[in-house]
Formats: structure tokens, C-alpha cells, sequence
């Protein structure tokens, strides 16, 4: 989390008290529009709709009433939420509430999203399914993600490179690269392949070793890095 709240330029995280942060070859500085965070918790305003709340970047942006409105109901159509336009967050549950703040996230066009946990408190079928639109929509728009996980079998999933860290100091032990999902998760996860890299993952986070080379499994699919 922290690490997310340095890329991301807030405080009291931004600036690192060592080392510098660079943004595509500048020096990274506050908050900007190219950068997006989604939190653990929904970050929905609570008196606006949920087409509203979609909205709101782009109204701090300028972008005309009739167009972020139509930006935001197309945005609402992507995530699943249709009928919920006019809604405010409250009456949504909370999957659906996290569906809202990604499309608000998303809906700017940021170069990368930075995601905390965004799943976390997500019942299994639900946290499935947003992670199969995260990839579709990832697909679609080619932004970065950086994505916060404690969950090994999700890393595996949604990653095609895994920084693993350690404790004591927090820091980056290994980058570790994995195959780009190519299927719907319940399908990917048979993969016989895929169940030896979760394992392998675990074994690592377990005994919090060093750098072990590549997750091994010969019959894993090619890896694009």
C-alpha cells in the first residue's frame, strides 16, 4: 500500500525519504490525471448517483455535462451495472460499489492504475468475475496496472510479472514472470501448470526466500515479457 501511495504522489508517503520515482523517463511528482487508484475501500461520494460518481473526474477535467454524462452511462454498461444509473451507493452492494470505482477510475484514461486490494472483501463468485472484467477491460483500454494482492492464486491469475517482496525490511525480492490469462479464471486455474506456479509462489512466500529463479513448470505456456 504504501509503495501504490508513492507512485500514486500522496502524502505522507510522496516523496520517498530515499530513492526517486520515475514516470516514463520523468521524475514522478503529486497526484496527475495519468494516475489512477483504486483503494481498498470503494472511495464513492455517498450523495452523488452512481452516474455522477463516474462523472466527477470528468467534471473536475472541464469535459462537458452531456458528454461525461454519456461517457459514464457507457462506462456503467462495461461494468455490469446497468439499472443502477441512478442509484446512489448505499443501495449497491459492495461488489458493485467496486465495480463503480473502477469505472471511475478507468473512465480517465490514466496511463496506470494503481489497485489496492481491490477485491478483497469480495465473496469468491463475485471477486471471479471482477477480475475477469479487470482483464477485459485492460484488454480494451492498455493501461498499466499495478495491483496490491495477498491473494497467490489472483497474482497468478491477473499478473504477467510478479514482484514478490519481503518483511524487515519491506522490500523487492525477486520479479517472477507468469503466462497473460488467456481464459475465463474458472478454466484457467484447471490448468494443471497453473496450480505448480501457485504452488511454487506459496512455497517462496512461506519460507521468505530469496531469489529463486523463475516458477518453474515446463509445460506452462510461453511467456511474453
Amino acid at each position: 500500500s504504501t509503495l501504490l501511495r508513492m507512485i500514486a504522489g500522496l502524502k505522507p508517503h510522496w516523496p520517498p525519504t530515499k530513492g526517486e520515482l520515475y514516470f516514463e523517463g520523468a521524475m514522478g511528482g503529486p497526484p496527475s490525471i495519468n494516475r489512477g487508484l483504486v483503494d481498498q475501500k470503494y472511495c464513492l461520494l455517498p450523495h452523488l448517483m452512481i452516474w455522477q460518481n463516474i462523472a466527477f473526474g470528468m467534471e473536475l477535467k472541464g469535459v462537458p455535462l452531456a458528454e461525461r454524462k454519456e461517457k459514464a452511462m457507457n462506462w456503467i454498461k462495461k461494468v455490469g451495472l446497468d439499472g443502477s444509473e441512478y442509484k446512489y451507493p448505499a443501495a449497491l452492494s459492495g461488489g458493485m460499489q467496486q465495480r463503480a470505482a473502477i469505472a471511475a477510475t478507468l473512465s480517465l484514461s490514466p496511463r496506470i492504475i494503481l489497485m489496492d486490494e481491490p477485491f478483497g472483501a469480495l465473496d469468491p463468485k463475485t471477486r471471479l468475475r471482477m477480475q475477469e472484467l479487470l482483464i477485459s477491460l485492460w484488454k480494451e483500454q492498455r493501461s498499466t496496472i499495478v495491483l496490491v494482492t495477498h491473494a497467490i492464486e489472483e497474482a497468478v491469475y491477473l499478473g504477467d510479472r510478479i514482484f514478490r517482496m519481503g518483511a524487515n525490511p519491506g522490500r523487492i525480492i525477486e520479479e517472477l514472470h507468469v503466462p497473460r490469462p488467456s481464459e475465463p479464471p474458472e478454466i484457467f486455474r484447471t490448468r494443471p501448470w497453473f496450480t505448480e506456479l501457485v504452488s511454487d509462489l506459496r512455497n517462496r512466500l512461506e519460507t521468505d526466500s530469496e531469489s529463486m529463479g523463475e516458477l518453474g513448470s515446463k509445460n506452462k505456456p510461453e511467456v511474453k515479457v
